[in-house]
């Protein structure tokens, strides 16, 4: 999809990480500029003779003031101080960094700020307080939405650990915000690696197994973010992520995203060892004649492939779905484009009986 970048922008800095339009979980957040459909815009104004206007200033190209860095480093040294004045700077800092792009913008020209923001959290205190704590994970979530901010947030080694331990305790809406951060981060290939080293998978998906209706949609966007990467696959589905995938969708949560997700995780062979063990394939046919949603027939159907193709001893169960109900037919008429490749990948292998079954 193509935006004009002013208002993209804003949707993503307002801590958006879907596309307006389709609603689907963005795999980054790194604006590419459409030169195509700038030079066509240009060539429309061109040819009516009319003046092309003088683009928009993107809001985050504010200038960076000395008021706005003596207010950075004011609030931040107040975090070394009583509990009460920490409560006051973290709260003033999540309203800033939110509201302000400038402050992001701070954030990678000045080379301490990250020490000196989690402090109140470095120092291993059981006791902190549950609101403190969540506003310094929302101010990284914040400073973490502009690019630049990226690599710097995720190469410090304080930053991942504390995000991990924020998946585990707090308040309900400092766990969301640290899966929100944690996809954020994920934008870059370098991050995920980071970020898939760092043993977070285990905790994300314990708190996907959990079902927290605040936090579940952030978790899966940073599991499927993270998984983009082939080596975190394994990682995920070490730790569990296809039963607990499949539970959520069986029980009708968040169908879609969690089927992108598992769709990613089925090329990997482990991945269809765990979901002929579960006994998936009936639930996916299912899901296949039952719903409405094109995307989440498109994911159901190419998991059906791969297992197929895995596989082949299920050939008789796919034949008996597609006798009584010609589930794969229909799709092959009205489904998505990938969607029909894969069936008519399956229905070809199908049409020539079990002589060409295996296991791979």
């Amino acid at each position: 999809m193509t935006y004009d970048r002013p208002f993209i922008q804003r949707w993503l800095n307002e801590g958006h990480r879907t596309c307006p339009q389709t609603q689907q979980v963005l795999s980054h957040t790194i604006l590419t500029p459409n030169h195509l459909v700038r030079d066509m815009i240009s060539q429309w104004f061109k040819e009516h003779g009319i003046e092309i206007p003088k683009p928009v200033r993107d809001i985050d190209e504010e200038v960076i003031t000395n008021a706005d860095r003596h207010c950075l480093n004011s609030l931040l040294q107040k975090l070394s101080l009583s509990v009460s004045d920490q409560k006051e700077a973290a709260k003033e800092l999540r309203l800033l960094t939110k509201r302000m792009p400038s402050f992001r913008t701070l954030f990678g020209v000045s080379g301490d700020v990250i020490p000196q923001l989690l402090n109140p959290l470095s120092a291993g205190n059981a006791d902190i307080h549950p609101d403190l704590k969540e506003d310094l994970i929302t101010t990284v979530l914040n400073f973490s939405i502009q690019d630049n901010n990226k690599k710097i947030i995720a190469e410090n080694p304080l930053v991942i650990p504390l995000l991990i331990d924020s998946l585990q305790s707090g308040t309900i809406q400092t766990r969301s915000n640290a899966a929100a951060a944690i996809f954020t981060l994920s934008a870059l290939d370098s991050n995920k690696h980071i970020i898939g080293e760092s043993g977070a998978f285990k905790h994300l998906i314990n708190l996907l197994d959990e079902g927290h209706l605040l936090v579940i949609k952030d978790v899966a966007s940073a599991i499927f973010n993270l998984c983009i990467v082939p080596v975190n696959r394994g990682r995920a589905i070490q730790e569990g992520a296809v039963g607990v995938i499949l539970k959520k969708v069986m029980d009708s949560i968040l169908v879609d995203e969690l089927l992108a997700i598992l769709a990613l995780l089925s090329s990997h062979p482990n991945a269809v060892e765990d979901m002929a063990e579960i006994g998936a394939l009936p639930c996916l046919l299912e899901i296949i004649r039952e719903s409405t949603s094109e995307r989440t027939k498109e994911n159901c159907v190419a998991i059906v492939h791969t297992i197929y193709f895995y596989d082949r001893n299920t050939w008789r169960e796919i034949r008996e779905e597609e006798k009584a109900n010609s589930t794969l037919s229909k799709l092959a008429q009205s489904g998505t484009s990938r969607a029909k490749r894969k069936v008519n990948g399956i229905l070809d292998r199908l049409s020539k009986g079990p002589s060409l079954t295996h296991t791979a």
